[in-house]
């Protein structure tokens, strides 16, 4: 992780380096469901997915939110996120390649900390939002 930012150095606007992710994979999906305890088979097992009307089966959304981690503590250390929410907004299938961004929304000072608010996004190959949400840090 490069060196994070500092305050007077940010400005409303400026966007985070993108994170653009390999397609997502069937093997992706059975390692996280190990290690997140989720083995809903409707993101492992293709005949239970159509069997619910689905054409395949598709990404955790907890998974794409993890996505939305890495990409801001790739931008700054872990210890300096406040906050990370996010809204689901469409699946991610097997095969998607995502493009996790970000970008400065506001930056203010509260209870001594001088916080940078953020809007983050996973966009896949089509350009359509899979998840979005905000996040907050401090930096110094």
């Amino acid at each position: 992780m490069a060196t994070a930012p500092r305050f007077d150095q940010i400005k409303v606007g400026d966007t985070l380096p993108p994170l653009k992710l390999a397609p997502i994979s069937r093997h992706q999906l059975a390692l996280y469901c190990g290690g997140s305890g989720d083995h809903n088979p409707i993101h492992v097992d293709i005949d239970f997915a159509k069997k619910f009307g689905f054409k395949d089966v598709f990404a955790h959304g907890m998974l794409s939110m993890a996505f939305l981690g890495r990409l801001v503590t790739s931008w700054v250390p872990q210890t300096q996120l406040r906050k990370l929410g996010t809204r689901f907004t469409s699946i991610t299938w097997v095969g998607d390649t995502i493009t996790v961004s970000g970008k400065v929304t506001g930056k203010r000072e509260e209870g001594g900390q001088q916080l940078v608010d953020l809007e983050v996004r996973c966009t896949n190959q089509n350009g359509q939002d899979t998840l979005q949400g905000d996040a907050t840090v401090v930096l110094n």
